[in-house]
């Protein structure tokens, strides 16, 4: 029986690359968005700062542009590595029903990280959930290294 989503028939897993890197950008235009006229596009790094100033801006929205900056930092930060990985799974010849599952998994684990460390997080008591979902991203990197190194 041939499932909604066929993960075996086609390897889709380079197409995760640029849907990982959108995944980096979308909290950063978030935190652009909540920082309104406070951006400024001439020197973004001032945007915390700029906003800080602002007695209007609530801590909440304060926060969220925090976490949400440090968000997109984060999958800067993993997603050269992500990319590695993803090409050298293809490079050993992994299955591509097992390069889809596992790009997937960490497609939608950056979603969900970003999610959790954005909003879910304006409840401090849930901060836990964000290095778990973290994980489940690296779990998911280094499966795809050690499959390569298993096949090579």
């Amino acid at each position: 029986m041939a499932s909604f989503l066929d993960l075996d028939s086609a390897n889709w897993s380079y197409y995760s690359i640029p849907v990982a890197f959108f995944l980096c950008m979308v909290p950063h235009a978030y935190a652009i968005g909540l920082a309104g006229k406070n951006y400024d596009i001439a020197n973004p790094r001032k945007t915390e700062e700029l906003c800080a100033k602002d007695e209007k801006m609530s801590k909440v929205t304060l926060k969220r542009i925090s976490r949400a900056r440090a968000a997109a930092a984060n999958g800067f930060e993993t997603i050269a590595l992500y990319a590695t990985a993803i090409t050298a799974g293809n490079a050993a010849g992994l299955s591509a029903g097992r390069m889809n599952r596992l790009a997937l998994t960490y497609v939608l684990s950056r979603a969900v990280y970003n999610y959790v460390y954005v909003v879910l997080q304006d409840n401090a008591r849930l901060a836990g959930v964000r290095p778990l979902v973290w994980g489940v991203g690296i779990a998911v990197i280094m499966s795809l290294f050690i499959g390569a190194a298993g096949k090579l």
